[in-house]
């Protein structure tokens, strides 16, 4: 008997913001808030989900798991989201790379990879 992905919890100093950051970078929309957690889905009964949970300290180091998007057109999607507040983060990647790292306004790493084919 296996188990079903229900949600991702992401820690974050500001979970609404960064929940609404997440919401419109993935065009998914908050399906529960309290002042204690947000929980955003692609549609309300849609799985897997991310929730954001308060903690008081910052990001310090490098994410142990993070989240891999691939949009139709790369740089554009790029250039979007860092006009959303990413930023472009160096995790070791190296110059010869076909994805983009970048980092939401908490510091939490993702990449942005190319278009198949």
């Amino acid at each position: 008997m296996g188990s079903q992905w229900e949600n991702l919890v992401v820690d974050s100093q500001d979970p609404p913001r960064l929940a609404r950051w997440w919401a419109e970078a993935l065009g998914y929309q908050i399906t529960y808030e309290k002042p204690d957690e947000v929980e955003i889905r692609r549609t309300a009964d849609a799985l897997p989900g991310l929730i954001f949970v308060p903690v008081p300290e910052n990001k310090t180091v490098k994410n142990r798991l993070h989240i891999d998007l691939r949009p139709a057109d790369q740089e554009a999607e790029v250039e979007r989201l860092v006009n959303m507040g990413a930023r472009h983060v160096d995790v070791g990647q190296g110059d010869d790379v076909s994805w983009v790292v970048l980092a939401d306004p908490e510091g939490n790493e993702f990449c942005v990879l190319r278009q198949r084919g």
